[in-house]
């Protein structure tokens, strides 16, 4: 019984649609909310580790052979991703008990949360491409909501620019798959792969390629397609932020890299040195924007620009170091975002302004606050023992492998420039004289701020330190990335 896959996507859906009901009552919509999530990460952990055990898990709806029904597949890579998610969104909904307000809570913010879920845990779970286009809007219409609620002026600018580009996106989106249909007649992702290898990929293929690159990097926000993202995000509540910034551009990456590693794969010299020179860029644009900026909320959403660009650039690399370095480093990069977005909101509630310039001398009164910052900071850095140090060290290798001895170089040395980046919150937030503010702390919210703060913190320093635990999980998706044939048999044969 392979239905078990489904439970992750399934259990957010049925919660969402029982949290449509009884708006008013808060305690009900918490307490299902943290109640639905928790029996999806559990269904999810479970599902890890049924793939670690038994390996590639599938189910073909309606009992159609493969490929002619609609197959979701659970592959490490997937469930790596969906057991990440859950246990993050479970942090940020409790953390927004504190932060967002009352009246929010009240418009559908938690059936958003959830329908979230179920489209973001169905994209990295389907085995069918027009499926993945099912699952991007299911997320994005949530999004939609969640982007605008509070109805604050600046957030409808805000959403305006988001909404628009996914709905061209989305257009974009099922204008390639059409192109892509027209050439193999199949659907389904494992066949895809089998019939562009036993043409070869030709050069519409290659062009199809580029098309897709297009459409998942408006989605993941590379360069230079990622102009959307700073003012779209700044905009939203902080929860909310932390919930998009961990999840949504994770969901593009991993569309770009599920597909050019599965069926892009017979024209490297074009289509990977393509995202390799992108990547880079990306990095170089998310580094300028993350040192022009004094708002907190923006210097931590262009270091998302840059681990998109790291990322990217493993995957580019297509051998299985740099593979294996890039699972690591996006696992780690999305518990490490939300992390920092969630610790920035404290030092926005507490301070009552985003503005570097107008903060300072938050150590003497928040000490805790302040060291959990710098372990949080010098994770996304990379610094060691902590959880960014080993996927990039494994993207550098995998680069110089592949003879990308210069492009890895600069990957080291941005590391320098996000560390720069993130260490002046901490220079102007904490350090230097106290600004006196109007502000009045509420002990009790910024306890329920604080504490599933630094739960999440805590994770990422077990990520990082625990390495040798999580290696035989990331072992598995690396060779599965490396190796389109694992997962080809594993969707094409039998049960």
């Amino acid at each position: 019984m392979n239905n078990f896959l489904l439970l992750p996507i399934i259990i957010p859906f049925f919660f969402g649609m029982i949290l449509m009901f009884g708006q008013k009552n808060l305690k009900y919509q918490r307490s299902f909310a943290l109640l639905g999530i928790g029996l999806a990460l559990a269904s999810a952990v479970s599902l890890l580790f049924k793939v670690k055990s038994d390996g590639i898990q599938k189910v073909t709806f309606g009992n159609w052979p493969v490929p002619f029904g609609i197959t979701m597949v659970s592959d490490m890579v997937s469930a790596l991703l969906v057991t990440t998610t859950l246990l993050i969104t479970f942090f940020i909904v409790w953390y927004g008990f504190g932060l967002i307000t009352k009246e929010r809570e009240r418009f559908f913010y938690y059936p958003g949360i959830m329908f979230i879920l179920t489209g973001v845990n169905g994209a990295f779970t389907t085995g069918d491409i027009f499926n993945l286009f099912v699952f991007f809007e299911v997320l994005l219409m949530s999004s939609y909501l969640l982007i605008v609620l509070g109805g604050e002026k600046q957030q409808f600018m805000g959403s305006i620019k988001y909404i628009l580009i996914n709905v061209i996106s989305s257009a974009l989106f099922v204008i390639t798959v059409a192109f892509l249909y027209s050439v193999v007649g199949t659907l389904n992702m494992a066949d895809i792969a089998v019939k562009i290898g036993e043409i070869n990929q030709p050069g519409i293929v290659t062009v199809i390629a580029v098309m897709f690159l297009l459409v998942f990097g408006l989605k993941a926000a590379i360069f230079p397609l990622y102009f959307w993202l700073p003012t779209s995000y700044a905009a939203a509540p902080i929860p909310v932020l932390a919930l998009f910034g961990a999840l949504l551009t994770k969901v593009g990456i991993y569309a770009i890299t599920r597909t050019y590693t599965l069926f892009f794969v017979h024209d490297l010299s074009y289509t990977h040195e393509l995202l390799m020179g992108l990547a880079i860029l990306t990095i170089i644009a998310g580094c300028i924007g993350a040192l022009a900026y004094f708002d907190v909320k923006l210097i931590i959403i262009y270091n998302i620009v840059i681990a998109v660009g790291v990322i990217l650039f493993g995957v580019s690399q297509m051998n299985e170091v740099a593979l294996e370095g890039a699972m690591f480093y996006l696992i780690h990069d999305m518990l490490i975002k939300a992390a920092l977005f969630m610790l920035i909101g404290i030092i926005i509630y507490i301070t009552g302004t985003s503005d570097l310039r107008k903060m300072g001398g938050l150590i003497k009164k928040y000490p805790a606050l302040g060291w959990f910052y710098l372990i949080a900071a010098f994770s996304l850095a990379g610094i060691p023992p902590l959880s960014g140090f080993v996927g990039k060290l494994l993207i550098v290798q995998g680069g110089f492998e592949a003879g990308s001895m210069w492009s890895s170089i600069f990957i080291l040395a941005s590391s320098l420039l996000v560390l720069l980046s993130v260490i002046r919150i901490f220079l102007y937030a904490f350090w230097g004289e106290v600004k006196e503010t109007n502000v009045v702390i509420d002990k009790k919210v910024y306890n329920t701020l604080f504490v599933p703060t630094v739960l999440l913190v805590l994770v990422t320093v077990v990520y990082g330190v625990g390495t040798e635990w999580v290696t035989p999980f990331m072992d598995d998706a690396a060779k599965l990335l490396n190796d389109p044939s694992i997962y080809i048999d594993a969707v094409m044969k039998g049960d």
